[in-house]
This record gives structure tokens, C-alpha cells and sequence, in this order.
């Protein structure tokens, strides 16, 4: 039995308002284990598991039974499965795991914990953000800028907090700045944001996907409920956004930092950043680096302004300007993590994909000595060939992705760019002395990636902190 997006939401939505049947919760990590509080604190039964069997999963679990809901460990109860009401599953839970080949041939529906949150908190309000670069520094710039106008807001989803961890807040917050993945997109379907966001797209997570196509079509998912009266924010600089909005109804508004002809825009002659009409702030007053972040303090700044019309009075603009010449680049994203012996280490792991390393590599103005490897996500990396040959006094390829970096770059970067490959199995801090080694003084380290982390380390987070680490050694 297959649904539409909206029948998953409708049905879903009368079973947790009917407390009917049993919900089934996969995974028992942060997100996985809010749900399934949520989900018990409304009344709702709960079956929740997890394959794994570490010590954290068993602590879990436990509280989980303490609060009433049933919980397997090292298992999946597929039996149990199959009758349950909904099948509740977290991003990082591949498609063709058991449990969820179980519910597809039994046609119980599949939902987020995004799904279930926003159905048990229907008095949220939020910015939901999605593309494949710039969702989470613009999601947590919606955030600081909603907080800046005296609203009670939180940043949730796909940036770290679980959306159900904060519905479970008493009282619940009022306004949410929500970045939403394409594996959240995919099994949220009743989503109905105040302002729905489309940073950028570009080729990703093409070890998932079978083409970029089917990749497209999850993000496209952020519109499944559109209408006449919502609002959208999109850049007018991306042809591929384009493509997918075409024809989608709604109240449309674009930024810009190449055209004039938009809400929000870059006017490079004054030096300003221009939204809805006025001047709001200088970009020098930005403590970002780049027109990427140019681009996503626009965006973020004309969701929230569009979200409300209280949100675009005189008072409120000149408050929204202060907050934004306050905000900081978060971590693991173009961060300066040491600057030692005329060296400077710049920590951008989030950079997991090939278009956000090329953004990275075209705001540089120094030579810098770039780092490139991990797990391969699909993608050539010959796009990147043209601004390492700007910039790069050397490349560092690494990890898994190493040969394949050496043979896409090689060829174009010729003598002009040495590029040092290094054997599979050479321990980070051996990744970063030859990176050292390289620089000069004047110059920067660069960890832009353009790979997932999974080779080396648990995640995106993990890498950076330990290359700060040994940054500061190092140095």
C-alpha cells in the first residue's frame, strides 16, 4: 500500500490525536530517544530499538522503559513492526535498513521525528531551512535574529537539537528556526512552515542517492503542501533553484549577492546590505568571511522579516541589523582555530560535499595549503581545479578519497600546484605535519574536505575538533 505526502501526514496526524496503535521508534539516538518521549508523554504507545548494543544505547533504553515505552536492544522486532501504527525513524537510518523494508511491505507509514513533533506542538511557529550549502549557518542566524526581536526561539532539527527535545519544553517556545535535511524532507510530509527557506542546490550525497535528480526530489519535498498564501525565500543566483520552484504557488521573495532586482541584495558600491527596499547593515559590519556568508545573512534576514509583519517595522529592522553585526561563525565552518608561527588554521569540516569546498576555496586571500579526503560522497572532484590554481600553495590529499582527489586534480593542477597524496591509513595528525610542512609563514592550513568523515572519525564534528586540537599542537 503506498500514501501521497499528504495522506502519511492526515493519517499519522488522527492516530497521535486518536492515541490508536502503537508507535515504532528506530533508533535510540538523540533524536530517536525524544520521540519516543514525546510520543509517551502524550499518551502514545511506544515500541522502540535499536541494533546496536553499547552501554549508552542500554542507558537509554532503560530510561526509556521507565518512562513506558517497550524497548529492544541489539534487535529490531520486525514482527512487531509490521502492526504498528506509524514506523518513526531518524536521518541517519538508511532506506533500505529491515525495519523500514518492513513497514514499506506492510504499508505502515514512515515519518521524521520532525513529523512527530511539529503534529504534538501545533502552536510552533518556524523558519524551516533547507539546500545543500548554507542551511545551517543561515538556519542559526534565523534563530539569533528571532531571539533578537524578544521571541522565545530555538534552533531545532537537522543543527543539532531534535525538534521533539524542545516540544517536551514547558512551556514549549514559541518560535522555532528549523534546518531540515533531505532524509528529514523525505519523511516529513505535513510540513507547513511560516516561511519555508531554499538556500542552494548543487550534486550531494550521492552515496545515498541513486542520481542527482532523486536528491533533488526530496529537497523539493519542503513545497509538498505549498499554496496560494505561503511564503517562500530562495536565491535568484542559482539556476538549478530555478528549475525546482518552477511553478510551485506561494508568495515568493529572492536574494541576490550578483543582481539588483530582488528583495534582499548585496550593493557592493555603497557596501551595503540592502532587504526589502532599505539599507539594514554594511557588510563590513559582518564578522563573516565571503559572499557565501553574504548570501545567507540576506536570506536569514528576509525569512524573518517576511515571516511577520512585526518583524519589518523601523524598530525591528535597526534590532535585526544590531544582531547580525553580533553574530559569529559557528564552529567546524570557516573557523580560525590557531594562528601560530605566522599560520593560520582554518577549520571548515562541515564542508562535506565538492560545491562548499569551492565556496571556501574562492573566499581565500592568502596561499593556502589545502586539505582534501575522507569518505567519497560520488562526486569528481575537478570542479574545485580552477581556484586551487588561484590559491592553493599545495594540496593534501587523504583517507579513502585520497587516490581518487589525486586522479580527478592531478591532471589539471599540473606543476602549478603540488599535490601530495598520502596512503591510505596515515593517522590525521600525520595528514595535518605534512600540511604544516607546506605552509609558510603568511599562508593558511585549510580543512575544506569535500568528503563525509566516516573513513576517520564518527562525524563532521569529531574531525573538526580534533584537527583544532592538532592545530594548536602543531603550531
Amino acid at each position: 500500500m503506498s500514501y501521497t505526502p499528504q495522506a502519511i501526514a492526515s493519517l499519522v496526524a488522527r492516530r497521535l490525536a486518536e492515541r490508536t496503535g502503537e508507535f515504532a521508534v528506530i533508533g535510540l539516538g538523540r533524536s530517536g530517544v525524544a520521540a519516543a518521549r514525546l510520543l509517551r508523554k502524550a499518551g502514545v504507545s511506544v515500541y522502540a530499538s535499536d541494533a546496536g548494543t553499547s552501554e549508552g544505547l542500554r542507558t537509554a533504553a532503560a530510561a526509556l522503559e521507565r518512562e513506558g515505552a517497550s524497548v529492544d536492544v541489539g534487535m529490531h522486532n520486525l514482527e512487531r513492526i509490521a502492526h504498528a501504527a506509524a514506523l518513526v525513524v531518524s536521518p541517519g537510518v538508511p532506506p533500505t535498513a529491515p525495519p523500514l523494508r518492513t513497514a514499506r511491505d506492510a504499508g505502515i507509514p514512515i515519518v521524521s521525528e520532525v513529523e512527530v513533533a511539529l503534529r504534538l506542538t501545533p502552536a510552533l511557529r518556524y523558519i524551516a531551512t533547507t539546500g545543500t550549502n548554507g542551511k545551517t549557518t543561515t538556519t542559526a542566524m534565523v534563530g539569533h535574529l528571532l531571539r533578537a526581536l524578544g521571541l522565545d526561539a530555538v534552533d531545532v532539527g537537522n543543527i543539532g537539537t531534535p525538534v521533539s527535545e524542545v516540544a517536551l519544553r514547558e512551556p514549549a517556545p514559541t518560535w522555532a528556526a528549523l534546518e531540515i535535511s533531505s532524509f528529514q524532507l523525505h519523511d516529513t510530509p505535513g510540513l507547513l512552515p511560516d516561511v519555508g527557506v531554499l538556500t542552494t542546490l548543487s550534486p550531494d550525497h550521492l552515496d545515498r542517492y541513486v542520481s542527482v535528480a532523486e536528491y533533488y526530489a526530496d529537497k523539493k519535498r519542503l513545497f509538498v503542501n505549498a499554496t496560494l498564501p505561503s511564503r517562500w525565500v530562495t536565491t535568484a543566483d542559482n539556476m538549478d533553484v530555478h528549475e525546482l520552484i518552477r511553478g510551485i504557488p506561494g508568495q515568493w521573495y529572492h536574494f541576490s549577492t550578483q543582481r539588483t532586482d530582488v528583495d534582499a541584495w548585496y550593493d557592493r558600491a555603497s557596501g551595503q546590505l540592502v532587504v526589502m527596499g532599505a539599507p539594514i547593515m554594511a557588510r563590513d559590519d559582518l564578522a563573516l568571511a565571503g559572499d557565501h556568508n553574504v548570501a545567507n545573512a540576506l536570506c536569514a534576514l528576509l525569512a524573518v522579516m517576511v515571516a511577520d509583519a512585526a518583524h519589518r517595522t523601523p524598530d525591528a529592522r535597526e534590532q535585526l541589523g544590531a544582531a547580525l553585526r553580533t553574530f559569529r561563525a559557528l564552529a567546524h565552518r570557516l573557523e580560525p582555530v590557531s594562528e601560530r608561527g605566522g599560520i593560520t588554521w582554518l577549520n571548515d569540516s562541515k564542508a562535506t560535499n565538492v560545491a562548499s569546498t569551492q565556496v571556501a576555496i574562492a573566499g581565500m586571500t592568502t596561499p593556502t595549503v589545502v586539505l582534501l579526503g575522507g569518505r567519497h560522497k560520488g562526486e569528481p572532484y575537478t570542479a574545485l581545479a580552477a581556484e586551487l590554481r588561484r590559491t592553493a600553495r599545495a594540496v593534501v590529499a587523504y583517507g579513502e578519497a585520497g587516490p581518487l582527489v589525486q586522479a580527478d586534480l592531478a591532471p589539471l593542477l599540473g606543476a602549478d600546484v603540488p599535490l601530495h597524496l598520502l596512503p591510505e591509513g596515515t593517522s590525521f595528525e600525520g595528514v595535518l605535519r605534512v600540511a604544516r610542512d607546506q605552509a609558510r609563514v603568511g599562508d593558511a592550513i585549510l580543512l575544506s574536505p569535500a568528503c563525509s568523515s566516516y573513513d576517520m572519525f564518527r562525524n563532521y564534528e569529531e574531525r573538526g575538533r580534533e584537527f583544532a586540537r592538532l592545530a594548536e599542537l602543531l603550531g
